[in-house]
């Protein structure tokens, strides 16, 4: 099953994480020490040239990666919970 985070990315839905939206947990250091330090990483893909409004964790070959959206959280968890779209 797959899922869909906008543009042509399309990723396998077991090997989500989360998915968090952007404005209310980048007030949290952590979490803006964990994006800074993925980007720095290499591990950051940018799915959009937008503002981004929502990031989603994966694992992936033993690995963290760092997907960054335009879409909102809701809207890829919706996606996520319904078959129509996996």
């Amino acid at each position: 099953m797959y899922l869909h985070l906008g543009q042509d990315c399309v990723v396998r839905e077991k090997t989500v994480i989360g998915i968090f939206d952007l404005d209310n947990t980048s007030y949290s250091k952590i979490t803006r020490d964990f994006l800074n330090r993925a980007e720095r990483e290499g591990r950051a893909v940018y799915v959009t040239e937008d503002l981004p409004k929502a990031f989603a964790v994966m694992a992936e070959d033993g690995k963290s990666r760092v997907y960054l959206t335009q879409l909102a959280s809701q809207t890829l968890i919706r996606r996520a919970a319904d078959e129509e779209f996996i």
